[in-house]
């Protein structure tokens, strides 16, 4: 009896192992290509970073103001809340009401957000208003 179990363990997992074994298998191939046939010119253009073909000016590890990374953490969540409104529409005839409640509640919770974003002064752009990051 323990014998047929595992048979039929093995018999239900062999393509997933498979499929394992191939994936490393093409990645093994392809980085070992790229080794093989890759070029190896050197020089000092070479060494320069570049952004799509134009040498960069300033410093690489140059600082940037806070404000970039909020409005990119803000992008993110707010993108999200899409996807998530994308699901709930497509399937708003089988959730019903409680569906929409649960919609409604989300977006009650992200507006709430972005009035404290706006009332704490993260969505301040204009160089004269004071935020609380910068003093004066």
């Amino acid at each position: 009896m323990e014998h047929d179990t595992t048979t039929a363990l093995v018999a239900e997992q062999w393509a997933t192992g498979l499929f394992i074994l191939a994936v490393v298998t093409l990645c093994a191939v392809m980085i070992g290509l790229s080794a093989l046939l890759g070029g190896r010119s050197h020089g000092q253009s070479k060494s320069l970073p570049f952004e799509s073909g134009v040498i960069g000016a300033g410093h690489p590890r140059q600082r940037f103001s806070i404000k970039f990374y909020r409005v990119a953490m803000l992008f993110v969540i707010f993108d999200i809340e899409a996807v998530f409104l994308f699901a709930w529409a497509v399937t708003v005839r089988e959730v019903s009401w409680t569906g929409f409640a649960g919609a409604a509640v989300f977006i009650a919770i992200l507006l709430a957000g972005l009035v404290y974003d706006s009332r704490v002064g993260v969505l301040d752009w204009a160089p004269g208003r004071a935020t609380r990051d910068t003093p004066g």
